[in-house]
């Protein structure tokens, strides 16, 4: 694909494209050719958005299930229809291969879908109060009301689905919001703002603004957007549940996922193959990237060998080559840091099996390393980078500590054949969820999604997230039976 500077997309200020008084331009990662460009919301275009949102909420609040079906449907069908153009917007702004981006636009429909579905089944529940005498001839009818406008503020990792995982939610459960994307990919959003403008929702319910640190923090803060769904950084996760302790937020803060193969797995090419994929299929940066791989002793060797053939097999290159499988990070920055994460762990003692290279740009070769120090960043911390730890635990219960051995608890994953070990598994691990035969990677857009400890609060996936954004409100009716 020949990279050209597309048109300056406008940013949506309550359902209206506008475009703010300082434009930027969005680079490729790869080359850092400029592939689009936007503006800066300016603080009116931040109130009038706010204040959109405000107004608006009572009147969506009330539309119906049927409306809210029928434009959730639409977003799906539009982003299909988009399907390549949006993949290769994605790859374009955030240096994703273009094999995960296309896989980002069909899980984004999916969430659509999905949304559309569960305003269907939203009826409430009716709960007979007979059951006690107190409760004579009552009856309980108890159904959820959206809690008001949502501030959605998203990473640069997946720029359309985790869009679409705050938006998608937002607009089933009745709640009008505001999306502040993450600057260095903000054109997937726009285009998904785009999309909705198409739909006959109020469109004063959907704003996309890019927007300063300052501005971010203004609208966090304000009381008219009394929900704040964050996905991001642990630093500025807690900040903002610090800043705004009243409010209902919820927090996707990523984690340092861990693996655990163990010695009764009879699959090991398909582990060893799904560990060194998605320890890398996005540079590393998702924060279910695999990043720690704990192995019971008896099959370590033949792991490690396996594993360093199948990493060094690993296509790397330019993200529109539709064989690359792993792309650059999102800036040289990022690739320096995470090279620096990886030379400090050597200087420690640790083992570099395969990769340690010096950055090329923003592109650093897929690294693993054994015989890590515990102390070292690249395992206490999110390397958010194509680095593994690979190191051996001598059986189930030392691997399962080594596993919760960790500041953060989102998914891990376990490789085993046993169902008792799985269901144990279950039980100890202190994450969020538990995957048994893959990699803490899988995600269905459907199934609840989050974590414990640094993690974060609250949960994502469609039905959970309309939980999150909406309140339970009882109906008491007398004399029913």
């Amino acid at each position: 694909m020949s990279l050209r500077q597309r048109p300056v997309s406008p940013i949506w200020v309550g359902g209206r494209p506008q475009h703010g008084e300082d434009e930027f331009l969005v680079t490729h990662p790869w080359n850092d050719a400029p592939v689009g460009a936007t503006s800066w919301a300016t603080q009116g275009q931040v109130e009038t958005a706010i204040r959109a949102a405000h107004s608006i909420a009572p009147e969506f609040a009330a539309t119906s299930a049927y409306d809210r079906a029928a434009a959730l449907e639409y977003m799906r069908r539009r982003i299909e229809e988009e399907a390549e153009t949006l993949a290769e917007l994605i790859s374009a702004e955030s240096g994703k291969p273009i094999l995960w981006s296309r896989i980002e636009v069909a899980r984004a429909a999916s969430t659509f879908r999905w949304a559309a579905e569960e305003v269907r089944r939203m009826s409430g529940e009716v709960q007979r109060l007979d059951t006690d005498a107190s409760g004579l001839g009552r009856l309980a009818y108890t159904r959820r009301f959206p809690r008001g406008p949502v501030l959605g503020i998203t990473p640069f990792n997946f720029p359309l689905n985790l869009v679409a995982h705050k938006v998608a939610p937002a607009l089933a459960a009745g709640c009008p919001i505001v999306v502040k994307p993450a600057p260095s990919t903000p054109l997937a959003a726009l285009q998904l703002a785009s999309f909705f403008s198409e739909t006959k929702l109020p469109h004063e319910a959907f704003s996309v603004l890019p927007a300063s640190v300052e501005l971010t923090k203004r609208m966090v803060a304000d009381a008219r957007l009394p929900l704040v769904s964050f996905t991001g950084s642990v630093p500025v996760g807690h900040e903002i549940q610090h800043a705004v302790p009243d409010k209902h937020v919820t927090l996707e803060l990523g984690g340092n996922a861990a693996a655990l193969v163990c010695a009764d797995y009879s699959q090991l090419d398909w582990a060893v193959e799904r560990i060194a994929t998605f320890g890398n299929y996005q540079a590393g940066q998702s924060c279910i990237s695999v990043q720690r791989v704990f192995v019971e002793s008896p099959i370590f060797e033949e792991v490690k060998k396996k594993l360093v053939t199948a990493v060094k097999a690993l296509r790397t290159g330019d993200p529109f080559d539709p064989t690359t499988q792993v792309g650059p990070l999102i800036d040289v920055r990022s690739a320096h840091r995470v090279h620096e994460w990886v030379q400090e762990a050597i200087a420690a003692g640790a083992e570099c099996l395969i990769g340690g290279d010096e950055p090329a740009g923003a592109e650093l070769a897929p690294t693993v390393l054994t015989h890590v120090p515990r102390e070292t960043r690249v395992v206490g911390d999110e390397v958010f980078g194509p680095v593994l730890i690979l190191e051996e635990v001598a059986n189930l219960t030392e691997g399962l500590a080594a596993v919760n051995d960790s500041k953060f608890g989102l998914q891990a994953g376990v490789f085993t054949d046993n169902i008792a070990t799985a269901m144990r598994a279950h039980r100890d691990l202190e994450v969020g969820g538990v995957i048994v035969g893959d990699v803490p990677s899988f995600r269905a857009d459907q199934m609840p999604y989050g974590g414990m400890k640094n993690s974060g609060v609250g949960r994502e996936g469609v039905r959970s997230a309309i939980e999150d954004y909406t309140s339970e409100r009882v109906l008491v009716m007398p004399d029913v039976f």
